[in-house]
């Protein structure tokens, strides 16, 4: 039978759900209780403000205990939370590798962000390599021998509850203190959690009666009469004979009125101690003003009920309105549909669905811009690798330049004899077999070095004292990884376009040096240099994506693998002016990080 109510419940539409829980939850109690305290009240005025006052005090006590036991929770979780008994017992080398572990770790932080119930939370813990922040702090003597320190290291893990000053901020605040220990690093701590007092103010200020919560000390956490919290229940003219009474009804004189006291005791859970709430109302002020406040309240429900109904009725046709309109969209989405947009309509939870749904629509389009820009890339990429190998087989090893070399190795032969020619056919050899084996993953910089290297003494027995060549390579770069056949085509346009027109020959230059977070490759040298309408249209080339009889294929193919391979940031940056030669230079990321992950990756 239950169950088929619930079912036709759920079934209701949110209107209809919201007007009957009204009525079942308000309406009807508020009816019953009004006729009751229309019949009853002038005589039992008394009896029912003693009622009153349990019941609210006994809603104090549920309030207060829903916002402590907030703090009990966290507490149990740092006390079983293992990456906090790491960080706590780690015994850290460096300044540094402290502000990492609290950077790991932001746990205290989301704590204090998710739960307003507290409002700060500290560590005390014997570890020296840990650096005071607030959060984790090293007790001082004053605080390792306060009451409620000895208290909590000799408690065996129970919670004391005491009203204590913050160092921080020297504001006192209830707080939850206990001790936490790391079994497997073999230390512990004391562990502070401060209650926000704006919390439990807020629930005494919506009671009637003068309401307070006192420690076990008798001092006043927190009160809705000014000026009360602080102080001790002797300094407020409180009746001494029942300061440190518990939990039951007593009759007193505060104030010099004869007054009724509800106290309410309340430790909890796993505590060595508590709290108590004490309600104080004054037995004439209830009886004189019972009649008045029966009528008040009796014209008051009938209008708050009224309005209610009101309000109830017209909210509930805007919220099915908004959640309607909502699961159209959400409707069209599922469809295939991502260019719906919902309007926002408030700040509220249906509010803040809506920008998470626009929020989602827009991640989805970006996720899919993405992945199709990220394919691309790929495809761009892979065929790029394949080219090269390519290339690298059928042309980028210039037919002429073997044919020079070969020509020059036999004249070398003819005139000097064998031992010239076993070099420069081993320098080939080399060469050719780097190249063969050039693929599209990384090599180290001292790989790719050794062939430029190859090439350039092989330039330098053909063109003898025409040429030179320095290399300027950082050590600590040599084993960063790099592109393969990326170097050795810069160097080739070096000889070729810029040294080999001039008569009196020239000399070339490879650097290699780090910058910060970078790895620079610079191949300059003091050849005839470029115009600028020449260096310009050499820049345009290195973007086109077709090859053209007049582009220099091999400065673009390495241009389109940098930028494929790192990002467009690291294309090739080209400098040049007549007379004065032609500097090339580009960057890739220290740790190798591809922008675009290749085909063998």
């Amino acid at each position: 039978m239950f169950r088929i109510i619930i079912r036709g419940i759920n079934d209701l539409k949110l209107r209809t759900k919201l007007i009957l829980s009204f009525i079942v939850v308000v309406f009807i109690p508020v009816m019953i209780v009004g006729l009751f305290l229309t019949n009853e009240l002038r005589h039992q005025a008394l009896d029912n403000a003693l009622e009153q006052t349990a019941v609210n005090v006994d809603r104090v006590k549920k309030r207060t205990s829903e916002v402590i036991n907030a703090a009990y929770d966290i507490s149990y979780r740092l006390s079983n939370d293992s990456r906090l008994a790491r960080l706590a017992a780690t015994e850290y080398e460096t300044v540094y590798d402290v502000v990492k572990a609290y950077k790991d770790y932001p746990d205290i932080k989301e704590y204090i962000s998710l739960y307003k119930e507290i409002s700060n939370i500290r560590i005390y813990l014997d570890n020296p390599t840990l650096l005071d922040n607030w959060e984790f702090i090293q007790p001082s003597e004053s605080i390792i021998n306060s009451g409620w320190y000895q208290s909590a290291m000799s408690s065996s893990g129970l919670i004391g509850w005491n009203y204590i000053e913050d160092e921080r901020d020297g504001k006192k605040y209830l707080s939850l203190i206990r001790k936490i220990d790391f079994r497997d690093e073999m230390s512990s701590a004391v562990l502070v959690i401060n209650v926000n007092s704006r919390m439990l103010d807020a629930i005494l200020n919506q009671e009637t009666f003068e309401t307070m919560i006192v420690d076990e000390n008798n001092n006043i956490i927190s009160s809705n009469r000014p000026g009360r919290v602080g102080k001790g229940l002797s300094e407020i003219d409180f009746d001494p004979s029942i300061v440190n009474k518990q939990s039951g009804t007593y009759n007193a004189v505060v104030n010099e009125q004869s007054s009724k006291i509800r106290i309410e005791t309340l430790i909890p859970l796993s505590s060595l101690n508590g709290i108590r709430i004490l309600s104080v109302f004054s037995v004439k002020t209830i009886v004189k003003d019972a009649n008045q406040i029966i009528i008040l309240a009796t014209i008051v429900i009938f209008i708050s009920l009224i309005v209610a109904i009101v309000l109830i009725y017209g909210f509930s046709n805007l919220l099915s309105k908004r959640m309607l309109r909502l699961s159209k969209h959400i409707t069209k989405v599922a469809t295939g549909n991502l260019d719906v947009t919902l309007a926002i309509d408030g700040k509220d939870e249906i509010g803040q669905l809506s920008r998470q749904f626009n929020a989602m629509v827009g991640s989805i389009n970006v996720l899919l811009a993405e992945v199709q820009e990220s394919n691309l890339q790929k495809t761009q990429l892979v065929t790029r690798q394949n080219e090269i190998k390519f290339k690298m087989l059928a042309s980028q090893i210039n037919p002429h330049f073997l044919f020079n070399a070969l020509e020059s190795i036999r004249m070398k032969a003819h005139i000097k004899g064998e031992k010239e020619i076993a070099k420069v056919v081993r320098l080939l050899g080399r060469m050719m077999r780097k190249n063969l084996e050039a693929g599209s993953k990384e090599v180290t910089l001292r790989s790719e070095i050794e062939v430029v290297r190859c090439y350039l003494d092989i330039q330098k027995f053909r063109y003898e004292s025409r040429l030179g060549y320095e290399l300027v390579i950082d050590p600590l770069t040599e084993q960063l990884h790099i592109l393969p056949l990326i170097i050795q085509p810069l160097v080739e346009n070096a000889v070729i376009h810029g040294l080999e027109n001039k008569q009196e020959g020239g000399y070339v230059r490879i650097k290699a040096e780090l910058m910060d977070k970078w790895m620079r490759i610079e191949v300059s040298d003091n050849g005839e240099g470029m115009d600028k309408q020449r260096l310009d249209f050499v820049l345009r080339s290195l973007e086109e994506q077709e090859d053209e009889a007049n582009n220099r294929i091999g400065l673009r193919n390495v241009h389109m693998r940098l930028q494929l391979s790192y990002g467009r940031e690291h294309g090739l940056v080209i400098t040049s002016s007549p007379d004065s030669g032609t500097k090339i230079s580009f960057t890739i990321p220290t740790g190798g990080g591809r922008h675009v992950q290749s085909a063998d990756s």
